[in-house]
Parts: structure tokens; sequence; C-alpha cells
């Protein structure tokens, strides 16, 4: 992404769009693996005698995925559309869009893992 930036606006947000299609392709299999596993730890123990961690980390889980569906389903095809009719500036602001929506997804995936690593000590 840092080497993007220094494109101008029609080859950045056509590269964009494109690498965000193939990447969204991959996260919907690594999606599925974590929903899988997921699940299947909480069914395996019950959810009544899950630790609290492990449905704190569901909880994130379900915001993580809808963010993602967010960002797939409504932000990137808006990207793909203003590519296409070639408005970069439609297309610079659903970008900028995914982008805080990335980051927040990033910082929730942080506090998944702090919790996931003190998950011990809380109950």
């Amino acid at each position: 992404r840092p080497a993007a930036a220094a494109l101008d606006p029609p080859p950045r947000l056509t590269l964009m769009s494109a690498v965000l299609a193939r990447f969204f392709a991959a996260l919907y299999l690594a999606i599925a693996v974590l929903w899988v596993s997921g699940l299947a730890m909480l069914i395996g123990v019950g959810f009544a005698h899950a630790p609290l961690a492990w449905h704190l980390m569901l909880g994130l889980g379900m915001l993580m995925t809808v963010i993602f569906a967010m960002i797939a389903w409504r932000l990137h095809p808006r990207l793909a559309a203003a590519v296409a009719g070639q408005r970069w500036a439609e297309g610079a602001a659903a970008l900028a869009d995914i982008r805080r929506w990335v980051a927040t997804n990033l910082l929730l995936g942080m506090v998944t893992i702090a919790v996931a690593t003190v998950g011990r000590w809380l109950g």
C-alpha cells in the first residue's frame, strides 16, 4: 500500500480494487476456517462451560465478520463501480472508507489477541 500511494489516482484505485478482490477471495476461506474451528471448540466444551475469554472472542469475531462483510459487499463494490466508471473522486472516497474500516478491524483483532492472551486470568 505505501508504494501504491505514490501512484496517481487512476492506476492506484484500479490496483487497489483488483488487489482487494483477490485478497477477499482468500479471506473468505480464512473466515470460514476460523468460524468452523472456533465453534467446534465452543461446542466441544459447551457454551455454558466455556471460559469468559472464549465468549468475548466469539463476540469480537462476530463484529469483525460483520465489518468484513460490509467492506466486501458494500464498500468494495462501490470502489469497483467507481473505477469502472472512471469516477476517481468517488473511488478515492470509497477506498478511504475501506481503509478506516480495515483499521477498525485491525484494532479489534489486536483486542482479540489480548483477550486470548490474558483470557485465563479473566475467569
